[in-house]
């Protein structure tokens, strides 16, 4: 799979099937790719990357090259067959113009063509022509080198033969249509480092290379992965202690679809599973990651009790065998059935046979031929159980019978009138004097306030019996109605809108940091859901007179007072406390005037790989990132 072949494999115009026009993408662009803002934006490169990785993945390329030129004009080449130039039965065009010009065109529905795809199946190239300024091709084929230019999806000449060449592949350059991607046709470098990142590790031995070629911007990134997901799991894991040095790795294809897994323990409390299909990262899981987690719960109870490790009528549940375990879940399969348009969910029932086969052989052969590994990891798994079972009278208080029940919880909440979680707001305040200030400001319609009195545990180091002893947490769990662990159900929530309002210095960062650990790591559904926000207090107050007027940034205040006809007074806000209930509801709380920030998840393997590195035990990490990104810090008082 992983070779390099120089021959055609029978590619050419009749493996390209056509099913429609292009009008329908410029009507509704959303539909295609998600959104016209930035996600969408960049969703046009993977697009195309995609399509020269399907072509890597059937054994005709070997590198993918994503150039970002002046103007934001992306350049994507690989070394692949190229696309076919010969005329197309049906539509009787040039087979490169029929995939460019039309939707569902493409080689990924003829299976003689690419055995897998992760691409749009065959709306991708088509969709990014329909969405661009203009578009170029060129293709390097049977010794000639082809050309063929399209303006917003039309094509603008033949295809022309601009002479021999030696090379083979496609090269397609494209300019985003500022008429269609209004907010944005600026790339972030950063976004597009990651994603090929990504690529690179699923896709074991091709060589992936991201270039920025703008002015200002300079900048390269070259990614090859022998080790595949093998050397993915390693680098999620760089910030942890592993309970086993060796990462355990199995591969093998079943039914025409190939299974890969790499898994390692870490002496974390968290479990980090990341399961793909076809280079996609499904976030809400599916069968594959279904098989995985039945597989090895059954796999380490038989291995505990055949070598006597457990007590008396004990066992493991699933939740146990997955505490500090970092695992990478990759199937390729020919004919992929998503959940939904965003592709969250997988839903083969055949991939969860085939994942559980594959990792029954790859996982029994490893703990067999390593005894001291295997051992560490069913103790680990039985520490975890005995803390569940201590823990679970704890978490039964965390149990919310109604919103004022319990451990002082009645004293915390002030809850809003509104019953309707689509328009109910919980602001999470630290400290009384901002929890007073708030409360009073708030609209109490639709606006529940909970402050938080005590230290917030940090959840990285801590495991479930320690979580839900802690009283500030425990009010969390309460408050949002969703419960915990085995018992949380993110469809319970109370507040779509939940805010964490904390003072703009370094405690109130520090205490951020904490609640955002304790939601990615126990309650991660509420982020990808869009329902954690950050409100965004001002830093200060600028009066003269009785205009009063307020700053978010240094910049914006600097600015303000220039403006100002007179002389103004300026107070330097250092915590929500300072200010009065007309204040904060004024620049923080009303909807009119507020500037809250939504916490995404963009990538959730690189915000895991963070949040270890902030807030785990390695302190020579933690050192390395600060150093490397002091120069970013925008404010910090100390």
């Amino acid at each position: 799979m992983d070779q390099h072949r120089n021959d055609y494999g029978n590619y050419d115009s009749r493996n390209i099937q056509i099913l429609e026009g292009l009008e329908a993408v410029k009507k509704r662009p959303g539909m295609f790719i998600g959104s016209t803002g930035p996600r969408g934006l960049h969703h046009l490169v993977w697009e195309i990357v995609d399509n020269a990785v399907d072509e890597a993945l059937a054994g005709y390329a070997s590198s993918i090259d994503v150039n970002i030129l002046d103007d934001d004009i992306v350049e994507v080449t690989d070394d692949g067959r190229g696309i076919p130039v010969d005329t197309h039965p049906k539509s009787g065009l040039p087979a490169v113009e029929t995939i460019l010009t039309t939707l569902h065109a493409g080689g990924k529905f003829d299976d003689k063509t690419y055995k897998v795809s992760g691409g749009l199946h065959g709306v991708g190239a088509s969709v990014v022509n329909a969405l661009s300024a203009w578009l170029e091709v060129e293709i390097h084929r049977d010794g000639v080198e082809y050309f063929q230019r399209y303006e917003k999806g039309i094509t603008q000449c033949p295809v022309q033969e601009r002479g021999p060449t030696e090379k083979t592949g496609t090269k397609i350059t494209f300019k985003a249509d500022p008429d269609v991607f209004e907010e944005t046709t600026n790339y972030d470098f950063e976004i597009l480092r990651l994603r090929i990142q990504q690529m690179a590790f699923l896709n074991k031995g091709i060589t992936f290379t991201l270039n920025d070629f703008r002015p200002e911007e300079t900048q390269s990134v070259s990614y090859h992965y022998e080790g595949g997901i093998k050397e993915y799991v390693e680098y999620l894991n760089k910030n942890k202690e592993v309970l086993h040095e060796e990462v355990i790795y199995t591969e093998n294809k079943v039914e025409g679809i190939i299974v890969e897994i790499a898994l390692q323990y870490n002496n974390s409390f968290s479990q980090n599973i990341f399961p793909f299909a076809n280079n996609i990262h499904n976030i809400e899981g599916g069968t594959h990651e279904e098989g995985f987690k039945m597989t090895l719960t059954r796999i380490l109870n038989n291995y505990g009790r055949e070598q006597n490790l457990f007590r008396k009528e004990e066992s493991l549940l699933g939740e146990d065998t997955r505490e500090g375990l970092t695992a990478i879940i990759s199937v390729k399969h020919p004919d992929p059935q998503f959940e939904g348009q965003t592709k969250a969910k997988l839903g083969n029932t055949e991939v969860r046979r085939a994942v559980a086969q594959i990792l029954s052989e790859g996982l029994e052969r490893h703990l067999l031929e390593n005894p001291s590994d295997a051992r560490m990891i069913v103790e680990k798994a039985l520490l975890a159980s005995r803390a569940r079972i201590a823990a679970k009278k704890a978490r039964e208080a965390t149990r919310r019978k109604s919103p004022l029940d319990g451990l002082g919880f009645a004293s915390k909440l002030a809850d809003c009138r509104e019953k309707n979680p689509a328009k109910a707001e919980l602001y999470i305040v630290e400290g009384d004097s901002a929890g007073g200030s708030a409360k009073q400001g708030r609209d109490s319609g639709f606006q529940a306030i909970l402050p938080l009195r005590g230290k917030v545990l940090n959840v990285e180091k801590a495991r479930m019996d320690k979580i839900v002893a802690n009283k500030e947490i425990v009010s969390m769990i309460q408050a949002f109605g969703t419960g915990i662990g085995d018992e949380f159900n993110p469809d319970l929530v109370r507040y779509h809108k939940i805010v964490i309002m904390t003072d703009a210095d370094v405690d109130g960062a520090h205490i951020r940091t904490l609640l955002l650990t304790f939601l990615f790591r126990h309650m991660r559904t509420l982020i990808e859901r869009g329902y954690v926000y950050i409100a965004q207090p001002p830093l200060y107050k600028l009066q003269t007179g009785k205009q009063i007027d307020y700053a978010f940034t240094e910049k914006e205040m600097e600015e303000k007072l220039r403006q100002m006809p007179k002389r103004a007074s300026v107070q330097r806000y250092k915590g929500l406390g300072e200010m009065n209930p007309e204040q904060l509801w004024e620049t923080t709380m009303d909807p009119e005037n507020r500037t809250l920030l939504k916490v995404t998840l963009d990538d959730a393997l690189e915000a895991n790989r963070i949040f270890s590195m902030l807030m785990g035990d390695d302190v020579s990490q933690r050192r390395e990132f600060i150093e490397q990104n002091a120069e970013y810090v925008k404010n910090l008082d100390i």
